[in-house]
């Protein structure tokens, strides 16, 4: 019970600062937020109109009392409702996220296989292999997203005609944003199952394993791999967070829509209850993953749970 409530009390003070420090970076860009809500610069309004607004939203009111006004509808719940669009928030965030999610879901599931398989061969095909998969590690972990996403639309859209350029609704409009955003994490997760596994085999325990009998094969999927994992799971949680961060790169050229989108839009016209709530969202969803890369590391390693 200790455990549980230092964790929602980590969680609480996590969403506090990412609440204070995006409605304060918000703040700082130039520009009027009451533009936005008229429409923009564009919409030449009127000094009366702007001050109509500004006197709605309390944003003629000092800065740390619109701050307190925010922390108070945010403890409730509610998320405000949106500058630009003139709607509430949290129906908005909700239309949004499941895209989101399911492009780094698959991202990370995606990024794991190729992780270990190239792993796994590397360690297993002699000194050869080690250093072709040690290059392509560092390769792939090296490629920025807008680069590999062009890159990827170069080749398989408008050369090879594979799949279509932009997001579809269909299976095929994942596949260039889902590779886009697993290949440079596969090349950080790689790194580090090559290196633990290979400290893996040369463990006692594996001595051990191949003393009482065990097939090769065992000892590198029962005992090795599964000590060598736990680098990679650990590193899953801040894995899943730089992926829904990349989704704002991926998204964007992929005219895919989603929470990276969505807040690439209203970062564009100061829409600070749109910011503020897509930013709470995703490090909600962060703390939740690392919640459960921590209960998958205790799974495959019982001396945690034993801890």
């Amino acid at each position: 019970m200790v455990r549980l409530a230092v964790r929602a009390l980590g969680a609480i003070g996590v969403l506090w600062l990412v609440a204070t420090l995006t409605f304060f970076a918000v703040r700082l860009i130039p520009g009027d937020p009451a533009q936005a809500i008229l429409g923009g610069p564009g919409s030449q309004a009127s000094a009366e109109a702007l001050s109509a607004v500004r006197a709605e939203y309390g944003l003629d009111q000092p800065l740390l009392v619109q701050y307190l006004a925010q922390l108070g509808r945010l403890a409730t719940g509610d998320l405000g409702r949106s500058y630009a669009l003139n709607m509430d928030v949290g129906p908005l965030v909700m239309s949004q996220i499941g895209g989101t999610l399911l492009l780094a879901i698959l991202a990370l599931a995606l990024a794991w296989l190729l992780a270990l398989t190239l792993a796994t061969w590397s360690t297993r095909g002699g000194v050869v292999a080690l250093r072709i998969g040690s290059g392509l590690e560092i390769v792939g972990a090296a490629l920025p997203h807008f680069w590999l996403a062009t890159s990827l639309i170069v080749v398989f859209s408008i050369w090879w005609g594979l799949v279509p350029p932009i997001s579809t609704s269909g299976a095929a409009g994942l596949v260039l944003p889902v590779v886009t955003l697993a290949v440079p994490l596969a090349g950080f997760l790689g790194q580090l199952m090559r290196e633990s596994l290979l400290t893996a085999l040369e463990s006692p325990f594996v001595l051990s394993a191949r003393a009482r009998g065990e097939s090769e094969r065992g000892v590198r999927w029962v005992h090795a791999l599964r000590h060598a994992a736990l680098p990679a799971i650990n590193l899953s949680g801040w894995a899943f967070g730089s992926l829904i961060s990349g989704a704002v790169v991926v998204e964007t050229i992929f005219a895919r829509p989603g929470l990276g989108r969505t807040l690439l839009n209203a970062v564009t016209v100061r829409d600070v209850p749109v910011v503020v709530g897509v930013v709470l969202i995703v490090a909600l969803a962060y703390i939740v993953m690392t919640v459960l890369t921590d209960v998958a590391a205790r799974v495959a390693d019982p001396r945690l749970r034993l801890a």
